[in-house]
């Protein structure tokens, strides 16, 4: 049995190899799907039926707000119709990339469209983003124990 998880990078299958042959799929409804909460788990009958039986967050969870499905519904119904918008997302990360890379950022992954831009320090993570915010751009530095002492 193979799992993945969901996000905006819906070719991932591709890259890797597995686009058909994935039985499980686990994720959230979170940033990449433009939910506030929840998740999902899709897969043969059995292994979700074993899930609603024997999953403690399951067993203990809430329902989840009809707007938070309805807006994740009609997510998965544009993604389904159309790959513009992941093609939107992938440009737009492959040319922040590219311009924060020509200005001299460090940053942290590959592809993916959460760009980590390392500071390496907590206070200047903490003061660039709210010079940021006050120019209308929303980011968040991270710092211990978020991530790891001296990789804000």
């Amino acid at each position: 049995t193979r799992t993945l998880s969901s996000g905006i990078n819906a070719e991932y299958g591709e890259l890797t190899g597995t686009q058909g042959r994935v039985d499980i799929i686990n994720s959230t409804l979170g940033k990449a799907l433009g939910g506030a909460c929840g998740g999902y788990t899709t897969g043969p009958k059995e292994v979700v039926e074993l899930l609603r039986q024997r999953s403690r967050p399951y067993l203990f969870s809430n329902t989840m707000p009809p707007a938070v499905v309805g807006s994740a519904i009609k997510v998965f119904e544009l993604l389904m119709s159309s790959s513009e918008l992941p093609e939107l997302v992938a440009r737009n990360t492959k040319h922040f990339r590219n311009r924060m890379t020509e200005a001299g950022f460090t940053l942290s992954g590959t592809e993916h469209p959460i760009v980590p831009v390392m500071l390496y320090d907590a206070a200047l993570a903490t003061s660039f983003a709210d010079e940021l915010l006050q120019k209308g751009i929303y980011v968040i530095g991270f710092s211990f124990p978020v991530v790891p002492k001296g990789l804000a």
